[in-house]
């Protein structure tokens, strides 16, 4: 696929590297010459030095040729003029945009074809409030990510001494919980990973990968995991986008204190959520401040500035003073693999929070949703088999006689719509029926095309 990225920031890069690694031709518009350098020194892409609202700038990037644009810069306005030049001069069938304004919603008319014609609407802080509450929610877990409209979960864990899952087999661990249906999909151990065979024993510390009917997390975790108590207090250090977007959805749940260094964003912060909130002028990695505010009671620590060594130190100190729980904003993602699972309990990336969302709309077939697992080197797809036994590698064939590459696995499927939808664990003999939604795990990149091929309906097919 042609992809044309306008901004080399953060984000930008990220969402390149991500796509570059699947082989698509990527072109990255960016006004600062020193970005696009390093970019093309690390990644197989072209840069193109200019303005992305320029239609000239555009020609030069190749627009007449893209398939998909993706608006990454800083400014919404430009994002949103890029998309609307993009569509109206070259004809680009898809556009997304990262836009930060909560005045800008997909599906709005303002942003259909006749308006912007912006196609999909990324915002990174929504989506790590979005996913740092459902860590909030399951706090023994490490990652919770939905498929089939919330329908069904993927759950990871670190399986700790003393829960029922270390010691055993898988096998033995799902005789221990008959009445719940879920499947060990992935394992990995110091980082490697091996083979969740029955026979495969668990051990302390393995991050252990588990699908289940979204209505049974609770339990299953309660299984695999000691159950953490719910979070009550939470100390917020960051009074940015992200950790005002936090704090408002949280008010209502537990008792919530927000550090922010700038006076006047203190001011703001206090006009935009109830006095129930503590707002906090100072530093979150100041040691007497933490100490005078108690940080050692709170549940969770959530250090979510926009410098990557102010959130470390401070969720390390917090950690060290008896915070029970910290997590930590961090951006590069060599410092992310870093500080993951070490004083650190989970280390947040912005980026890769959001490239799910975009990789559902560049995979080709049938695709509803995509997880990034591993930081990017893993991945969990939902598609959705459509057709029939002439046109499609799915449909009216056994899961045993599906033809994935070697390495992925079906770990669910769907089947039905809305209240009569149900989660099947599939076994060898399973049938795939039109319309299911299959759940598979990818555990490298370099498979996805061979998955993807699996959900294209053709017309001649008739393997």
């Amino acid at each position: 696929m042609n992809i044309l990225i306008l901004g080399a920031g953060r984000v930008g890069e990220s969402v390149a590297e991500s796509l570059v690694s699947e082989k698509n031709d990527i072109t990255v518009i960016d006004q600062d010459p020193g970005r696009l350098r390093i970019l093309e020194e690390r990644l197989d892409l072209r840069g193109v030095v200019g303005n992305g609202i320029q239609p000239s700038v555009l020609r030069e990037a190749g627009a007449q040729d893209a398939d998909m644009v993706i608006a990454c810069a800083a400014a919404d306005e430009s994002n949103l003029v890029f998309c609307k030049i993009a569509h109206d001069l070259f004809n680009v069938p898809t556009t997304v945009a990262r836009l930060r304004s909560p005045e800008f919603q997909a599906g709005e008319p303002l942003l259909d074809k006749e308006g912007f014609a912006v196609d999909h609407v990324i915002c990174p802080e929504e989506s790590v409030m979005k996913y740092i509450h459902q860590l909030i929610e399951y706090p023994e877990a490490l990652q919770v990510l939905q498929f089939a409209q919330g329908r069904a979960s993927l759950i990871v864990v670190r399986a700790t001494s003393g829960s029922a899952l270390v010691g055993h087999t898988i096998a033995e661990f799902r005789e221990l919980l008959p009445d719940l249906e879920m499947r060990v999909v992935a394992l990995y151990r110091q980082d490697q990973e091996i083979a969740a065979t029955p026979a495969t024993r668990i051990l302390p510390g393995d991050e252990v990968f588990v699908l289940a009917d979204s209505s049974k997390i609770r339990p299953v975790l309660a299984g695999i995991h000691r159950l953490d108590k719910p979070v009550q207090r939470l100390m917020i250090a960051g009074g940015g986008r992200v950790g005002l977007r936090l704090a408002r959805s949280l008010v209502s749940e537990c008792e919530v204190k927000l550090i922010e260094r700038d006076v006047r964003r203190c001011e703001y912060l206090a006009s935009q959520l109830p006095s129930s909130t503590l707002i906090l002028q100072g530093d979150g990695a100041d040691e007497d401040l933490l100490l005078d505010e108690n940080v050692g009671d709170m549940d969770l620590f959530l250090a979510l500035t926009s410098d990557d060594e102010d959130n470390i130190l401070s969720a390390m100190l917090a950690k060290r003073m008896g915070a029970r729980r910290v997590m930590s904003l961090i951006n590069r993602r060599a410092y992310a693999e870093m500080m993951q699972g070490s004083t650190i309990d989970i280390a947040i990336s912005p980026a890769h929070t959001v490239i799910g969302e975009l990789l559902a709309h560049v995979r080709r077939g049938d695709v509803a949703a995509v997880h990034s697992l591993r930081r990017g080197a893993a991945e969990a797809l939902e598609g959705v088999a459509r057709g029939d036994a002439k046109t499609s590698r799915l449909v009216g064939r056994k899961v045993q006689d599906v033809p994935l590459p070697e390495g992925a696995r079906i770990g669910a499927i769907v089947r039905g719509a809305g209240e009569d939808s149900r989660v099947l664990m599939p076994h060898h003999g399973t049938l795939i029926e039109s319309d299911d939604h299959i759940i598979i795990f990818i555990p490298h990149k370099r498979l996805v095309r061979e998955v993807e091929k699996l959900f294209q309906v053709s017309a001649t097919f008739f393997g």
